[in-house]
C-alpha cells in the first residue's frame, strides 16, 4: 500500500484555510495521539530501546564516521533570571550564527574537556557531548516540556545528577563573559546564556522501516533514515513531485520556527490521490489529531468541518 504520512504543526497554528478544512472534513478522523512526533517515529522506525536518542541520532546524520558511545543533546539556550528563580524562555535559537556558535563552543571546550564529556557543535543550534556508559542515568527533560517551566523543577536532580548541575552553572557562568553575548544583547537577540541537556542515548545497532522516501528537515529524523537506509532524504519535498515510485513516504511539515501554510498543500495533496499516487495520505497533528484522506473521499462533498 501506498501511503504519504504527513506531520503538521498543531491544529491551530496550521492556518488552515477552509478549503483545506473542508478537504479534511471528507476524511476519517482516526484515533488522537499524545506525544504525535515520538509515536509516529516509533511506529514507522524500528529499533531497540524505549526512547528516541536524539543527541546521537542528529549528530549520525551529520558525521559519516560510525557514532560511537552515548551522546547527549546540549543546544543553546535564554534563560531567564526572575525574583523567584530562572525559566528556559527559547531553546532552540534559531537565530544564532554558524561564526557565533564556533566562538561560543571554543568558549566551553575546555570547560567539557576536563569534565570528560566532549562539546561538539553539528549545526549553530544543535550542539552534543559525548558521555560514558560509566556515568549514572538521570532524568532528561526535553526543552518543549521545559520551556516556561521552573529550572529547579527541570535540571536533573538527586546524587547522580549533580556533576550535571554544577556544569549547567559553571557554563552559565563562561556564556555569561563571551563578547558574543554582549553583541546578541546589543543587536536585541537573546543571549545564549545556558546549554539545556537533553535527548541521551546511543545511536541504535540497527533501525528497520518500510519508509521509501523521506521529506524533512529534522536530523534526528534525517537520521532514523539514514541508518534505516531510506532511499532518499529530502529537505524539501520537491522529490514527490518528480519520483514515479511508490510506496510509504513521510513528509514533515512541523518545523519549528515556520510556520505551516495549509492552504499551499492542498492541491498538491488533492492530485497526489487524483493521480493514485498514494492510495491514502495520512496527517498527524502536533496537537494530537489524526485524520486519513482517500481518493474515494472527494465523494463526500456532503461533510462539512
Amino acid at each position: 500500500m501506498s501511503t504519504l504520512r504527513v506531520l503538521m504543526p498543531s491544529w491551530s497554528q496550521t492556518g488552515a484555510s477552509p478549503d483545506f478544512r473542508q478537504w479534511l472534513a471528507r476524511g476519517d478522523r482516526v484515533a488522537d495521539v499524545q506525544n504525535v512526533r515520538a509515536t509516529v517515529l516509533r511506529e514507522l522506525f524500528h529499533f531497540a530501546g524505549d526512547t528516541i536518542p536524539v543527541a546521537a541520532l542528529r549528530h549520525f546524520c551529520h558525521a559519516d564516521a560510525a557514532c560511537e558511545g552515548a551522546w547527549l543533546c546540549a543546544d543553546p539556550a535564554w534563560v531567564r533570571s526572575e525574583a523567584t528563580g530562572a525559566r528556559l524562555m527559547a531553546c532552540p535559537l534559531a537565530d544564532l550564527g554558524e561564526a557565533e556558535a564556533a566562538t561560543l563552543g571554543q568558549a566551553l571546550q575546555p570547560l567539557f574537556a576536563e569534565a570528560g564529556t566532549p562539546l561538539g557543535v553539528d549545526t549553530p543550534a544543535a550542539w552534543c557531548v559525548r558521555t560514558t556508559a560509566a556515568m549514572p542515568a538521570v532524568a532528561w527533560v526535553d526543552p518543549v516540556t521545559a520551556l516556561g517551566a521552573n529550572l529547579l523543577d527541570c535540571l536533573p536532580a538527586g546524587v547522580a545528577g549533580r556533576p550535571w548541575r554544577r556544569l549547567f552553572s559553571e557554563t552559565q557562568v563562561l556564556l555569561h563573559a563571551q563578547p558574543a553575548n554582549a553583541a546578541r544583547i546589543a543587536a536585541g537577540k537573546h543571549p545564549v546564556n545556558a546549554l539545556w541537556f537533553w535527548g541521551a542515548g546511543a545511536l541504535p545497532a540497527s533501525v528497520e522501516t518500510g519508509v521509501q522516501v523521506v521529506a524533512s528537515v529534522d536530523d534526528t529524523l534525517r537520521g532514523l533514515a539514514k541508518l534505516g537506509g531510506a532511499l532518499r532524504l529530502e529537505p524539501l519535498p520537491a522529490a514527490l513531485e518528480s519520483d514515479g515510485r511508490t510506496g510509504a513516504v513521510l513528509l514533515d511539515l512541523d518545523v519549528p520556527g515556520q510556520a505551516c501554510a495549509a492552504s499551499d498543500w492542498l492541491e498538491p495533496f488533492r492530485r497526489w490521490l487524483r493521480e493514485r499516487r498514494f492510495d491514502a495520505i495520512e496527517f498527524a497533528f502536533a496537537s494530537g489529531e489524526c485524520l486519513r484522506v482517500r481518493p474515494g473521499h472527494r465523494l463526500r462533498f456532503w461533510r462539512r468541518p
